[in-house]
């Protein structure tokens, strides 16, 4: 019962092929003679014939180009198979013989792909066919070894204790959404699933997941219904007074605004700091390079304060934007982002997603400043600065309300804890570095290996010629087949494969 055509091929005296009606269709019932009327074809084994040469793109089966049912149907009808017609190719005509010969190998693949193996040697027993019930040690080795959370809860009714093996860091870590040019962005891209799994595969705390239903219940705040104080700072008096109160913090979040998600080619707009949660400090950074340095050399010695922890989302960016102007962050790092994935592997982790699950608040879109993503989006520099104000301020302070929520939950689990201030954070550094350095190479030493390379394949190619008697293509299978087994004679009993040359894979070499 089925209604994928390629059954049409099994179909004997005594086995009947029972295809269910759909789009208001009837059922149908088809044996050897409906099958044969159904193609125009002699028997049903031409079914793959067929399909050989017309293809099925539903199961990527390629066929022969330009050969359509009507086309293959007087072909098979004539020649009786694909071989047959891949062998009179002589006979035919203009671009249908050119197409034969040009797609022959391609055609007996399809043929190979479509038929229907009927000689595998399955061993059954009635008895093992029975419902038994479910070997739940076994299964929850399987489960837990796939990391099959929610189907392990479907089928055993409970959550996995194992945990997560992978890294924060090992994960690709995608700029965040609040950058020049950039969309909603997720670091895993995928939809966020329904199960909360915490750092040991298990579900997060009773207080953990209904804070999240409690909250998405509420109305959203966002910046024109919350009380909130950001405020501009142009000038160098401000700046000056701004380093003094950050440099008596023991921990400050910052945020850049970059015309670029590239950290190698994106250049600063602007620097947003918060320590308090609900006021932040924006700096905007000058279009001109010694007027934005003169700026960031101002705050070199709030980043170069070992004695401040650094908050960021995606913190790895902005060290590397950061290290373009020469500044190297130091202290304790602390990213919001990886904080997240530790705590919850499973979710998304942009800072709109988390700063709706965890803050009931939403916070400004970049659309809403420079327009949606394409061609037609404007530049970060031509916004006013009392504007982007109150939008780089509340990505400093979201990120710092953020890690005020996701630190205790994260302190509860003394594993999670120190993942992150022992592998993550100090690991977060080493990436920086590796992807702003890249690798050195010495392309002497390149150029030498490549010289001695070329000498030993000129060697090799010389032996083998001298081995075969003759010069051929050895990278050709087929001319290194006939060489092997019909000039030199090594293997008198060497298979071919099924488009009929000599196989020539690595266990038979």
């Amino acid at each position: 019962m089925t209604p994928d055509k390629d059954y049409g091929q099994l179909v004997e005296d005594r086995i009947k092929m029972y295809k269910p009606g759909s789009f208001g269709n009837p059922t149908e019932i088809l044996g050897v003679k409906e099958i044969c009327e159904k193609w125009d074809i002699a028997n049903v084994d031409q079914v793959i014939d067929m399909l050989g040469l017309i293809g099925d793109t539903a199961d990527n089966i390629p066929g022969v180009p330009n050969v359509g049912e009507k086309t293959a149907q007087k072909l098979v009808a004539e020649y009786g198979s694909i071989e047959n017609i891949i062998a009179n190719a002589g006979n035919l005509k203009g671009k249908l013989q050119e197409n034969i010969i040009n797609f022959a190998e391609q055609g007996l693949l399809s043929k190979k792909l479509a038929t229907i193996h009927c000689e595998v040697p399955v061993t059954w027993n009635e008895i093992d066919l029975r419902v038994s019930e479910i070997n739940r040690d076994e299964l929850t080795k399987l489960v837990d070894e796939l990391e099959f959370r929610t189907l392990r809860k479907r089928l055993l009714g409970e959550e996995s204790n194992s945990g997560n093996s992978e890294t924060a860091s090992q994960v690709v870590q995608k700029p965040k959404q609040s950058q020049v040019n950039s969309g909603q962005m997720d670091l895993f891209g995928n939809n966020e699933p329904t199960n909360t799994v915490n750092i040991n595969g298990e579900f997060s705390s009773d207080e953990e997941i209904s804070n999240e239903n409690q909250i998405s219940s509420k109305p959203k705040l966002n910046i024109h219904s919350k009380a909130h104080n950001y405020h501009l700072v142009d000038n160098e008096q401000l700046i000056n007074a701004l380093i003094a109160h950050l440099n008596k913090q023991d921990s400050i979040c910052f945020d850049t605004e970059t015309t670029s998600v590239d950290a190698f080619e994106a250049e600063l707009v602007g620097i947003s700091f918060a320590y308090f949660e609900n006021e932040a400090f924006y700096i905007p950074v000058p279009e001109n390079r010694a007027e934005a340095q003169k700026i960031i050399e101002m705050l070199r010695p709030v980043f170069e304060n070992e004695s401040i922890e650094k908050v960021a989302q995606n913190i790895k960016y902005d060290l590397m934007v950061l290290q373009n102007y020469g500044i190297e962050v130091k202290g304790k790092l602390y990213d919001t982002m990886l904080a997240h994935y530790l705590i919850e592997p499973d979710k998304r982790h942009n800072m709109d997603v988390m700063a709706e699950n965890y803050l009931n608040y939403t916070p400004v879109s970049i659309d809403e400043l420079i327009g949606k993503k394409g061609s037609k989006q404007g530049n970060m520099r031509d916004v006013d600065h009392n504007i982007i104000k109150e939008y780089a301020a509340e990505d400093a302070d979201i990120t710092m309300q953020l890690k005020h929520k996701l630190d205790p939950i994260l302190a509860k689990n003394p594993k999670g804890k120190t993942l992150m201030e022992e592998l993550e954070m100090p690991l977060t550094h080493v990436l920086a570095s590796i992807e702003s350095e890249g690798i050195k190479i010495d392309t002497e030493a390149l150029h030498a290996m490549s010289s001695v390379l070329s000498t030993d394949i000129t060697e090799i190619e010389t032996k083998i010629y001298d081995l075969a008697g003759l010069k051929f293509n050895i990278a050709s299978p087929k001319q290194l087949g006939e060489i092997l087994f019909e000039h030199l004679k090594l293997d008198p009993k060497a298979k071919k494969t099924k488009t009929g040359q000599w196989a020539t894979g690595e266990d038979i070499l």
